[in-house]
């Protein structure tokens, strides 16, 4: 794979998956050349899928992942605000980061799903307030994660207030593993990725769409005098492709979506045509790693089929 950009794979369990599903597409992700396996992080399925055997855990899958793989870099696309109290969540990341030898990616979101929160107990307050609770919970990971060996961390804010607290352990990665963020939001959304991002990410939007995006992000990181190159671009596109017209539609038909629409929305079509969507992307938007979002983890030889016909050309 091109070392100057990245495909990674990107799972959503929740759909119905174990961590024997997730293990064995992580390992076929590295030994075919992935850059990264990420997943969501999710607890109630999406649509008309049934989601049995039911959901797993991020950062247990993570963890687990982190010691039977040795190459991939591990992420979540996004880890939800709502679902940890940031203190804990910083130690379990940083944790997970030592397991790994360094190879964390932390993706965080504020959190959207609201069925997840009702049907598993999980509070789930208004927009404002859970956008509020995640701009102090990013300052707090990653000031626990970033405060030196020999100090202590405190915080005193309107949702979350931490005293004398050790910040241990430490992540692998110093000062921290990288930060992404994500999502649409026109204001708020830029404004925190350019305070706490290494990566910003745009999933399931149209070229001009993120193209106006990463431009916001741009702006916000502007108007704090940041380097908007030290915020790397990425997106995320559901997968679909086939060697002929016949293989792109068994591919389609079983993760429940038209060939039609995969090819405007998603990553669809022949390896040529794949390949000229990426390049379109990487033109317009300036993204240098493409998530990969896998919805048929039986179908390895879907993985297959990007390493060997499309990888090679990017």
């Amino acid at each position: 794979m091109s070392e100057n950009f990245k495909l990674r794979i990107f799972t959503e369990p929740q759909q119905g998956a174990t961590y024997d599903d997730l293990l064995r597409v992580a390992k076929h992700a590295e030994t075919t050349g992935y850059d990264a396996f990420f997943r969501s992080d999710h607890y109630l399925k999406m649509g008309s899928v049934t989601g049995e055997p039911g959901p797993t855990d991020a950062w247990v899958t993570l963890g687990g992942l982190a010691r039977e793989t040795s190459r991939l870099r591990l992420g979540t696309l996004m880890t939800a605000g709502t679902f940890r109290l940031p203190g804990p969540l910083a130690i379990s990341v940083a944790q997970v980061d030592q397991m790994s030898g360094g190879r964390v990616e932390f993706g965080f979101g504020s959190g959207w799903y609201e069925a997840e929160h009702t049907a598993y107990g999980i509070p789930f307050p208004s927009l404002a307030e859970r956008f509020d609770r995640y701009a102090e919970q990013l300052e707090i990971i990653t000031g626990l994660w970033s405060t030196p060996a020999d100090e202590t961390y405190g915080f005193d804010g309107e949702y979350y207030r931490l005293a004398d607290s050790p910040a241990l352990p430490k992540p692998v990665q110093r000062p921290r593993p990288p930060v992404l963020i994500g999502g649409h939001g026109k204001k708020r959304t830029p404004q925190l990725a350019a305070r706490f991002a290494d990566e910003f990410n745009l999933p399931f939007a149209d070229v001009d769409t993120a193209a106006a995006q990463f431009e916001r992000v741009a702006a916000a990181c502007a108007a704090i005098g940041r380097d908007e190159a030290e915020v790397a671009r990425s997106a995320a596109l559901v997968l679909c492709v086939g060697k002929d017209e016949s293989e792109l539609a068994r591919r389609a038909e079983a993760i429940g979506r038209e060939v039609a629409e995969l090819r405007t929305n998603g990553l669809a079509g022949t390896p040529a045509e794949a390949v000229d969507k990426i390049g379109t992307w990487r033109e317009r938007t300036g993204i240098t790693r493409l998530y990969l979002q896998v919805l048929d983890l039986t179908d390895l030889d879907h993985l297959d089929l990007v390493a060997s016909e499309i990888a090679p050309q990017l």
